[in-house]
Order: C-alpha cells, then sequence, then structure tokens
C-alpha cells in the first residue's frame, strides 16, 4: 500500500486544512490502496510551540491588523524576504523534519503550507530526500516562503501563478498544473434547477469562527422588508447566532458550523450572491459554483492580497461603506448586462483550468505516487547538528528521538 503525507500548518481549521481534506477524501473515494496521512508539522515538532505560535498570530492579526500587514508583506510576500530567517528557520527545523519524514516513510508529500514546502525544497535540493513533493497553494497568490526549486510538481490557482513560476523561478512549465484551489467533490455536484422566486437569497459568511466586523450589513439585514432573504453562516460564534436567532426575523435563517458538505452545497446551489471575506476556499467553491461573489472586509495578509488580486481579475465585488450594502448588492444582481459579463468572466477563468475537477486532481496525484519506488529519507545524509533552541520545550516534545 502506498502512503501519501499531508502537511498544512498549526491545529486551527484554515484553508491549508480544508484542501488537504478535500484532497484526502476525494483519493479515498477512489482508492483504498492509498494511505493518506495528513500532519501539522509545528505540532509533530512540539505542541506547546504550535500553541503559542498560533495564539501569538490570532492576537497580533486582531490587535494590530497593521503592523501585521507591514510584518506580513515584508517577510513573505515582496522581494524583500529575508533570506537569513528562512536560513535561521532551516537550522532550527530542518532536522525535525527529516525525523518526521524516517518516521512516517511517505512515498509521496503533499504541502498545503507554506513552511514545510520550505524546509522539504531544502532537502530536495541537498539530495536528503528521494520522493516526490508537490505544493498545492491554496491562495490566489505564491507568498515567497514557499519552496520552489527542489519541489517536483505545482498545482497552481490560474496561468499567471504558472507564467510567475517558469519565468521568475525556472520552474519547468511541464511540472505545473492549474487546477484552481482544490474543493470537495461533493461541492462539484450540480443539484436539481431551483424553482425560480421574487426573491433574491443572499448568503452570508465569514469563516469558521465567525462573521468577523459584519455589524453593519446584520443591521441593515435586520431592517430589510421586501424580496430578499437572508441565511447567515455564524461559524463557531454561539453567542452570534443566538442573538440573530433572538431577532426571530422572516427573512433571516442563521445556520450554525457546517460539517456536511452536502449541506454547504444546498446552501451554494440555491444562493444569489454570497457575502464573504477573500479566503482562497470560499472564493474557489464559489467560483465552482457559479455564485457571485461580494466582498464586505479582508483580514491583513493573505486576505487582503487576494482581494487586490481578485479585484484585478474581476472576479469579485468590493462593497463600499460609503452607501448601503444590500442596494450596492441588488443593483449589481438586477444588472443583467453586468452579471452577463461576470458569468462570461466566471466562465474562462474555469475553463482555462486544466485540472478542473477533483477526479482530474486524484488521477494527476496517482501517476505522481506511481512514479515513487525508494525510501523517502537518505539516513546516510541525515543532518547532523540542529539549534537547541527548541529544548526549553523539552519535556512537552510529542515526536519520536
Amino acid at each position: 500500500m502506498k502512503k501519501i503525507l499531508f502537511l498544512p500548518l498549526f491545529q486551527m481549521p484554515s484553508g491549508h486544512h480544508h484542501v488537504a481534506d478535500s484532497l484526502i477524501d476525494s483519493i479515498k473515494s477512489h482508492s483504498d490502496q492509498i494511505e493518506c496521512c495528513k500532519l501539522d508539522f509545528l505540532h509533530y515538532v512540539n505542541p506547546g510551540l504550535e500553541k503559542l505560535v498560533s495564539s501569538i498570530y490570532l492576537k497580533w492579526i486582531s490587535a494590530s491588523p497593521a503592523t501585521y500587514k507591514k510584518a506580513y508583506y515584508h517577510y513573505s510576500y515582496t522581494n524583500s524576504t529575508n533570506n537569513l530567517s528562512l536560513s535561521f528557520y532551516e537550522k532550527l527545523f530542518l532536522r525535525r523534519m527529516e525525523k518526521l519524514i524516517l518516521r512516517e516513510n511517505p512515498d509521496l508529500i503533499i504541502c498545503t503550507h507554506s513552511f514545510p514546502s520550505f524546509l522539504l525544497s531544502v532537502l530536495k535540493e541537498k539530495g536528503k530526500l528521494n520522493i516526490p513533493v508537490i505544493n498545492v497553494y491554496t491562495d490566489f497568490f505564491i507568498n515567497s516562503v514557499w519552496g520552489m526549486n527542489g519541489i517536483d510538481y505545482h498545482l497552481v490557482p490560474d496561468h499567471a501563478i504558472k507564467s510567475t513560476l517558469v519565468e521568475k523561478y525556472g520552474v519547468p512549465a511541464k511540472n505545473i498544473k492549474v487546477s484552481g484551489i482544490p474543493i470537495h467533490e461533493k461541492l462539484e455536484k450540480k443539484l436539481p434547477d431551483k424553482a425560480k422566486t421574487k426573491s433574491i437569497n443572499i448568503l452570508i459568511a465569514g469563516g469558521s469562527s465567525g462573521l468577523g466586523d459584519m455589524t453593519g450589513f446584520l443591521e441593515q439585514a435586520r431592517k430589510q422588508q421586501g424580496d430578499i432573504k437572508f441565511t447567515i453562516l455564524c461559524g463557531k460564534n454561539k453567542n452570534l447566532y443566538d442573538a440573530i436567532r433572538s431577532w426571530n426575523h422572516p427573512s433571516i435563517q442563521c445556520v450554525p458550523y457546517l460539517s456536511s458538505k452536502e449541506e454547504m452545497n444546498h446552501l451554494y446551489e440555491h444562493a444569489d450572491a454570497i457575502v464573504t471575506k477573500p479566503g482562497g476556499v470560499t472564493i474557489s467553491e464559489c467560483l465552482k459554483k457559479g455564485v457571485p461573489i461580494f466582498v464586505h472586509s479582508a483580514l491583513p495578509g493573505q486576505e487582503d492580497v487576494n482581494l487586490n488580486v481578485l479585484l484585478d481579475k474581476r472576479l469579485i465585488y468590493k462593497i463600499s461603506k460609503e452607501s448601503s450594502y444590500i442596494e450596492q448588492i441588488v443593483s449589481i444582481l438586477k444588472d443583467d448586462k453586468e452579471m452577463a459579463d461576470y458569468r462570461s468572466r466566471v466562465d474562462l477563468y474555469r475553463s482555462s483550468l486544466e485540472l478542473s475537477d477533483s477526479n482530474g486532481m486524484s488521477s494527476f496525484i496517482y501517476a505522481v505516487l506511481q512514479q515513487s519506488g525508494q525510501q523517502a529519507i537518505n539516513k546516510d545524509s541525515l543532518t547532523k547538528k540542529h539549534w537547541a533552541i527548541i529544548r526549553p520545550f523539552k519535556k512537552r516534545r510529542s515526536f519520536a528521538e
């Protein structure tokens, strides 16, 4: 039996995990001869370290979004990435990655986060890793931490990123497939056309943790009269869910966290528009379903970059805070020419994908897996030294020495 190791980062729910889970479910539905294992590398190194770093990230992005945005652009997105910083992380974590691969001994590794990809690329370039590695990008851009030259294959969101990999990083075009951001196969299912109604159905989403800064929009929805129905995805925000339910509003339905892909597919199929943040996976799902996308806000960092890229491609609409949110959405939805042009742009994007669905991606991954027939790590070339900065966490380690 062949084994695939998936490497996202952090334990908290994220697009990196959603993409890994979607690929795993698709692979399992097509073959029972492939073992899939998903591990958070930082949690493997040290659970306390992972918890600390994720906590700092959440507090920082909430308390000081401007400084987080500045730091993200400096270290992860622009050409000013500090090679000394990457060298520091290489010395700190490279041996831990080798130990993980020795323990798991996979036949293929798939990275859905840039940091494990960076470490694996170093191992490949040093001749220490013998098996194929695939980068699967989960945003509509590539940050500068991702491993490039040592990675065997790249599944990218669009042709612009494919061109960047070829022209800027020298990646052979044959090693790049334009796949879009992978979504779950159950969201690809087309339901029977809904009966035509006079009402406009607007889906409001903001990630698994809740909606974020949507107070103004919700107040407008609460006061709205007429043929507009709202379905609000509250995620794990129980306070928000309870508050909206207490309104007992006939045109507003609130939905708690949904784990069922079938239920989520039903909501997409019956939505005339979605109001959301520009997370890579959610946007990819909506493009697949053909739901017009309206963005109300973006977190600093990845979402902020996604927003600008998608606006340039005219695949989303940005809601202005200067006028009624709902009037802006309804005005666009009722503009037949604008909607026809928008659907043409979305259709053009979807038709450009070389791996357009879960079947295509599973087949590609299976073909790469068949190339692997040797031990993952070259034991004779193990890294001899690693920095001792992790030692204060020694009592809480979870890895095997």
